[in-house]
């Protein structure tokens, strides 16, 4: 982790990730499948945070202390399990979505702009 404990660098969260897992012995349920899994659940319960609420209400809704708090640590938890999901199959996430990027530019130019 950088010394920068409020940025940490993605590789020192990964690392901090498979340290707390492996000191509670995690790792032989930490497979693709469990992963994608929790994965799963943990994005449903952000998207329940939402469900109900109006384009308007969810723009406000850091605006809350005890909702924000909600949003952060279901945040936390998504990207926990995805980067942990990363890890085991050795996807490198920073390159992954830069080449998606990549190839959404070119797949979705600008209005006015011809097709790649």
């Amino acid at each position: 982790m950088t010394e920068d404990s409020e940025h940490p660098d993605l590789a020192g969260l990964q690392r901090r990730l498979a340290d707390f897992a492996a000191a509670r012995n995690w790792q032989p349920y930490h497979t693709p499948k469990n992963l994608v899994a929790a994965l799963s659940v943990e994005a449903s319960e952000l998207v329940e945070i939402f469900q109900w609420l109006t384009p308007e209400e969810s723009t406000r809704v850091m605006a809350d202390p005890q909702t924000a708090h909600r949003v952060t640590d279901e945040v936390a938890d998504v990207l926990a399990y995805l980067l942990q999901l990363c890890e085991v199959l050795g996807v490198d996430p920073l390159a992954a979505l830069n080449a998606k990027i990549d190839r959404n530019e070119r797949r979705f130019p600008p209005p006015g702009e011809p097709d790649a």
